[in-house]
């Protein structure tokens, strides 16, 4: 099943690296990325799209725990 994650980031120097490692390590296969960050901001928001069988909430709850990633929201593709 596919998910698309909705995140605000710090803009911190491997911050997308971390997002990405750890959708990995838990099971997610990232198939899209789309960001933007306003002039002068000091945040990302990023939304990305994943397919796993596994339930979304797992790797909710972990990237809401980088100390990079603001907040999570996650819903299912169409």
């Amino acid at each position: 099943m596919r998910y698309q994650f909705e995140m605000t980031l710090r803009r911190a120097e491997g911050a997308l690296v971390r997002v990405l490692g750890t959708t990995e390590r838990r099971g997610f296969r990232p198939l899209a990325f789309e960001g933007a960050a306003p002039d002068g901001g000091d945040r990302w928001q990023l939304r990305m799209t994943v397919e796993s069988d596994r339930a979304p909430v797992a790797l909710q709850g972990q990237l809401a725990k980088l100390y990079d990633c603001l907040s999570v929201e996650v819903q299912p593709c169409a």
